[in-house]
């Protein structure tokens, strides 16, 4: 039986947090109605996938890099890292890979990249699933840490809350301080 992998990461748009990525190989006698891109799914179905794909998929995984190696090594290069991770993790050596997005990974394993590939490969789609609810739970966790920034509504992203919040209280360790609004904030008190 031959292992195919889906590859897809979450979170590269953020401010706060790590890019997490997953790597799933999907049990091809098992069919989990319902895949596709992590964006276009309601929290409630995406749970409910999420929990289809890890109780019925051959074999998943996750990897992270952390806003330190975001800050260090760029977002590019950090989930890229992540998604290695996340294949490095997996029980079962993978013989093929298919990669959401247009970059490859340093791994000995044949590869394809597809632009919007969680849209069209189920074993990306159920890689984007998988990503987003782990990072959701991150951020949630996080959020618990520190309620006033309303990490649990906007998971991270820079949205209007997230920024008047960064503002006002300064960002956390975990914000990723090479990104935009934090390098202009780092400007403006200097």
């Amino acid at each position: 039986m031959k292992f195919i992998a889906g590859i897809d990461e979450v979170g590269c748009g953020a401010l706060v947090g790590n890019v997490v990525s997953a790597a799933v190989i999907l049990n091809p006698s098992v069919f989990i109605h319902g895949l596709t891109d992590s964006k276009k799914i309601s929290d409630k179905n995406r749970l409910f996938l999420f929990n289809e794909i890890i109780n019925k998929a051959t074999a998943w995984s996750v990897g992270s890099a952390n806003s330190k190696e975001i800050d260090t090594l760029n977002i590019l290069n950090a989930s890229l890292l992540s998604m290695k991770r996340a294949v490095d993790n997996l029980i079962y050596k993978p013989d093929f890979l298919f990669i959401d997005g247009k970059y490859s990974i340093q791994v000995p394993i044949p590869s394809m990249s597809i632009i919007h590939g969680d849209n069209l490969i189920p074993e990306i789609s159920a890689a984007s699933i998988v990503a987003k609810v782990i990072r959701d739970r991150e951020m949630l966790e996080l959020h618990r840490l520190f309620p006033q920034y309303g990490f649990s509504d906007h998971k991270g992203y820079s949205t209007k809350k997230h920024v008047s919040m960064l503002i006002k209280y300064g960002p956390i360790p975990q914000h990723r301080h090479t990104f935009s609004p934090i390098t202009k904030m780092r400007k403006n008190i200097k």
